[in-house]
């Protein structure tokens, strides 16, 4: 996988639990949370899949990486898996079963451990590092648009990833979203501003809240150039950027 050089990362929001695509928007097949409930949710999960999957068909050097994990004390199932599955079963990722490398649906994985947005940027970098060997030259996020500028401005920066090889393509819901864009406000992008590495206070409590199987990543030993990084958290300035070495640096 030598000309795979472009990481596309679909963020994980849920667990789907159904059987057929073609019921995809029945929240009655989705384990979501209250406030995850109504407003059209499910119909932008599905479009960030398959907005990921355009991505990887019309770019043979692509990467899709569905990142999320085991979030839900009622499922085995991570996050990332279910979307991945919904994509096969969706028929969006070509026919499986190719040998060649280029085929879609060879070039699509799962992320099965991150418990946020930031560890879902950071860890699909690590998952990129396990299937290729190598780290991308470049990234696309696709997700909700309210969370563009925490991926931009914290999360990327968090990472010291350089900005013109960073791309976040954003898809709300369907209608008023400015509920939406406050509560990002106040319970995404400002805690983040405060704890940049996601690893204090009321940001650990919600990583700690969604791992109810107390999972942890391999990626110190599969992406061990990232250790350092992963294992980043800084006391006293909580926004001190981690200062040692990364593999892109040098990319």
């Amino acid at each position: 996988m030598s000309h795979i050089t472009h990481l596309v990362m679909v963020a994980g929001h849920a667990v789907w639990k159904g059987c057929d695509p073609a019921n995809r928007l029945d929240e009655g097949d989705w384990l979501l949370e209250e406030r995850q409930k109504g407003g059209g949710n499910v119909e932008a999960f599905f479009s960030h899949i398959k907005r990921g999957a355009e991505i990887i068909v019309a770019d043979p050097n692509s990467l899709l990486i569905f990142s999320g994990g085991q979030t839900r004390p009622s499922s085995l199932t991570t996050e990332a898996q279910s979307y991945h599955r919904l994509a096969i079963e969706s028929h969006l990722l070509g026919r499986p079963g190719l040998t060649n490398d280029t085929s879609p649906s060879n070039r699509v994985f799962s992320e099965n451990y991150a418990l946020d947005s930031y560890q879902n940027l950071l860890f699909s970098l690590a998952r990129f590092r396990e299937v290729t060997g190598s780290y991308p030259a470049r990234i696309t996020v696709v997700g909700f648009g309210m969370k563009k500028q925490r991926f931009e401005e914290l999360h990327r920066r968090a990472i010291r990833w350089p900005k013109e090889r960073f791309h976040y393509i954003g898809i709300d819901v369907k209608g008023d979203t400015s509920a939406s864009y406050q509560g990002e406000a106040v319970y995404g992008f400002t805690p983040y501003s405060r704890d940049i590495y996601g690893c204090h206070d009321e940001l650990l409590a919600k990583r700690r809240r969604r791992n109810p199987f107390h999972t942890f990543h391999p990626y110190h030993v599969s992406a061990p150039e990232m250790a350092d990084l992963i294992e980043w958290c800084p006391e006293g300035k909580r926004n001190m950027l981690f200062s040692g070495a990364l593999p892109w640096d040098y990319l």
